[in-house]
């Protein structure tokens, strides 16, 4: 395949680069020249050529001019200002198109791409004709060799300094690669073109006397010259070009142009091209023979070797620095020590929490961070198990600790041990003063609840003490103080007793049930308890449900509070509407658990309230104690399941999860 021709834009304009740019970007590489003393070696390194030229720019007529007559493929697009005397000039003098600087992008692209089409076609007509169009040495003058004192020997492999794979900065070790390689090699220029990681362009990194033009190249992995390279694998001389097709022919003497080199080395790593060397000619002028290309293969085997090192010992000493900067760095204290229990490696956080330095526990035993992590450590390098987890309180620092030990394996074999340390002594002294605030607000809440429950039913009975002595003839105040004391008294014992229940729960007693028991009889509770009539509710139990392991009575009061709220929320509404429904949790095939669906259409939650309902003794009714969300909330942990409420101005879901009983039993 012949490689198609470059394309080379001269202009100072950077909105013309940059419209340019955009519009070639799927036909070719565009290359910018903006010094006019660059673009004639520009042009000279990258023959066959499309010369875009901006009349615009300085010394653009000159050099038309001189890329015209001196050589014969390089094909002139001019651009210029539209009916200016210098675009009237250049479409006398016989290029290829003269055209206005501003042409809209799809004429751009159609006489670019045509353009480069008539270059083509021209570049193929030479391969016919058999013209090569350059001047590489013929095959009879590779006989010629040079003296023997010019010949490069393995003593010029012996010249190459030896560097060390362990630079820290990896564009210092390149320019010691190449100035070594210019050295040993005995050449004018050499350079080296690699790619900074996988799937970055190869670039140039470092050289000795390059061309300017040289920096700006890129290859990407589709480029033929690497494709060729890494189909071929073998070096690149131009005195051998003649003995290839001429596809081949063009696209290696590109490749040499394009750098102003005789030679190009390709280096491998892993099996694949890592980069390639390329050498200029020998300060003596004299040609290379085949022993001294011989040597520059050795001389670009050891550069891969050299630069394959550098790169294993740069990502190494990458990983160890984020793996260091990652255990200094982490909340977490870390011990690790070797198979024979000598600590290795403390973070700063160890040493805080442990009260030792790093200084004082290296290349120790375990023991010298505290007997008790050591005593840990050393079971869990013995153990079968190989982890361990213990909560203790330091007895010199009182501080709350939680050790969690792995030892470390490779290959079925123990490296060591490692401890992770947690200073729970902050999260204990807040855990602490939480709960003192809880309890504060818990026996402040129970005290405004309790004040207002129990004044009612006191008043009732207090009054109708007063007038005991007054009317106690009177048969019907007796009747009265009998039915109404008797009733408040009740009162007091049910508020007693609902705190009671709440403070010391019952024991439960779980088994595998069929849910729909416990809801049927909610509904029942709802019904003899309820002081409002006449609320229906709509029930959804279909008959395939999973059965859970639960507490049959202690499940119908939690779902009984449920329907009692939807209940008290849509009493007096009209089309008022409560819903229970149950259906089980697909995941795939997998029955996971059950849910249960209480709905109502009612006024829906207030917002400041969203956030309480489940803290006891909050309530917006104007009886009750506020404590039936709380135990709801209680029971469904208890049976290892999730409560979820949706509530908005038009209703209320509240959403029961409960898992489903192993093996369906």
């Amino acid at each position: 395949m012949i490689p198609p021709a470059a394309c080379i834009l001269y202009t100072q304009d950077p909105d013309f680069v940059r419209r340019a740019s955009a519009y070639l970007r799927t036909l070719t590489q565009l290359r910018h020249v903006d010094q006019p003393g660059r673009l004639d070696p520009v042009l000279q390194q990258n023959r066959p050529a499309l010369l875009l030229l901006d009349l615009r720019a300085k010394q653009s007529i000159d050099l038309l001019t001189q890329a015209q007559t001196e050589s014969s493929d390089i094909l002139i697009i001019a651009f210029g200002i539209l009916r200016s005397e210098p675009l009237r000039d250049a479409e006398q003098v016989g290029i290829y198109a003269a055209e206005d600087v501003n042409l809209e992008r799809r004429h751009f692209q159609f006489l670019v791409g045509r353009a480069l089409d008539h270059l083509h076609l021209l570049i193929e007509n030479r391969a016919l004709r058999g013209e090569s169009g350059s001047q590489e040495i013929s095959a009879g003058q590779l006989a010629l060799e040079p003296p023997a004192h010019l010949r490069l020997t393995t003593r010029s492999i012996l010249q190459l300094p030896r560097l060390s794979p362990r630079l820290e900065n990896p564009g210092l070790l390149l320019s010691r690669v190449v100035e070594g390689l210019a050295e040993a090699a005995r050449v004018a220029r050499v350079g080296i073109f690699r790619r900074e990681r996988p799937g970055a362009a190869f670039r140039l990194h470092a050289g000795v006397r390059c061309l300017p033009e040289t920096h700006d190249l890129e290859y990407d992995e589709r480029d033929p010259l690497l494709r060729w390279l890494e189909l071929h694998a073998h070096l690149v001389y131009r005195a051998h070009l003649a003995q290839k097709d001429f596809a081949q022919r063009e696209l290696l003497r590109r490749a040499l142009d394009s750098v102003g080199a005789e030679v190009i080395v390709p280096l491998h790593a892993e099996g694949l091209i890592s980069g390639w060397l390329f050498f200029g000619h020998r300060l003596t002028g004299q040609p290379f023979d085949e022993q001294s290309l011989e040597m520059l293969v050795l001389l670009g085997e050891e550069v891969s070797t050299i630069l394959e090192n550098a790169r294993l010992n740069q990502e190494l000493t990458l990983q160890k620095t984020l793996a260091e900067t990652l255990l200094t760095a982490i909340p977490p204290g870390i011990i690790a020590c070797d198979e024979n229990a000598l600590i290795r490696w403390c973070n700063p956080t160890a040493e805080g929490i442990l009260g030792v330095t790093a200084a004082e526990v290296l290349d120790r035993p375990v023991e010298h961070a505290g007997s008790r992590l050591g005593s840990i450590l050393r079971e869990t390098l013995e153990s079968e198990a190989g982890s361990s987890s213990q909560q203790w309180i330091d007895g010199s620092s009182r501080r709350s600790l939680s050790v969690q030990t792995r030892r470390l394996m490779h290959q079925q074999q123990s490296l060591g041990a490692v401890a992770v340390i947690q200073d729970l002594t902050p999260e204990e002294s807040l855990r602490q003063k939480q709960e003192l605030l809880d309890r504060a607000a818990f026996w402040t809440d129970l005290a405004a609840s309790m004040s207002h429950e129990v004044r009612n039913p006191l008043v009732a009975i207090k009054t109708f003490a007063q007038l005991l002595p007054e009317r106690f003839d009177d048969p019907d105040f007796r009747r009265d103080f009998n039915e109404i004391v008797v009733q408040e008294i009740d009162r007091l014992d049910l508020i007693i007793t609902q705190i009671n229940n709440f403070a010391h729960p019952p024991e439960l007693h779980f088994k595998p049930l069929d849910l729909r028991a416990p809801m049927r009889k909610a509904i029942e509770l709802v019904r003899a308890r309820s002081l409002h009539n006449g609320f229906s509710v709509e029930t959804t139990l279909p008959d395939d449900l999973p059965r859970v392991v639960g507490d049959e009575t202690a499940l119908a009061e939690a779902f009984a509070h449920l329907v009692a709220n939807a209940a008290e929320a849509t009493h007096g509404r009209p089309k008022a509407r409560i819903a229970l429904t149950a259906k089980p949790i697909r995941e795939g095939t997998h029955t996971s658990g059950v849910v249960v669906t209480v709905y109502d259409n009612g006024r829906g939650i207030a917002a400041e309230l969203k956030d309480k309902i489940f803290s006891p003794f909050c309530t917006t009714k104007p009886r009750g104690m506020g404590l039936g969300l709380p135990i709801v909330k209680r029971t469904v942990f208890d049976h290892n399941g999730r409560i979820d409420v949706d509530s908005n101005p038009h209703g209320t879901s509240v959403n029961v999860m409960l898992p489903v009983a192993e093996n369906g039993a």
